[in-house]
């Protein structure tokens, strides 16, 4: 099993079948990852707590998909140094463009690298291209994997 330094936190499990989309990628190119659901408004202090943990677990890049005000990826990067890519989910009567708002739209000092909605499989290939920078064995199956991606 892969070494685990993703860490995937959606807002509830209706979210899941986007974030496993972003799941198949990182399987495909190796990186063990590690999913929780927990909202940012239901469960805050389990949110808090499973961030601030994040580090000290291994991971290095946090993927956090939300719908709706989206305060989730936010939160997240509250609690922590580590990247955050935010994936807005497509969900109620905006379709996920609330949620596009609410993540790309971060006051200053606490920055959310955005996708675009349902964009799971960017997401998980932005978090490896940020690990890449420190590994060059992800780097090179990243190479590999866009050439076969691309064709």
């Amino acid at each position: 099993m892969a070494e685990i330094r993703v860490g995937m936190i959606m807002g509830s499990k209706s979210d899941e079948e986007v974030m496993q989309k972003g799941a198949a990628v990182l399987d495909e190119l190796g990186i063990g990852y590690e999913v929780v659901i927990s909202s940012a408004h239901r469960n805050p202090e389990r949110t808090a707590s499973w961030v601030s943990e994040a580090k000290g677990r291994g991971i290095q890049v946090i993927i956090a998909g939300a719908g709706l005000a989206a305060a989730l990826p936010g939160v997240v990067a509250a609690h922590t140094i580590l990247p955050v890519i935010g994936v807005p989910i497509a969900s109620g009567p905006l379709n996920g463009l609330d949620a596009l708002y609410s993540i790309v739209q971060m006051p200053p000092g606490v920055p959310v690298a955005t996708v675009g909605i349902d964009n799971t499989k960017n997401a998980a290939m932005l978090a490896a291209q940020i690990i890449a920078l420190s590994d060059g064995e992800v780097a090179r199956t990243i190479e590999v994997y866009r050439q076969q991606w691309n064709q």
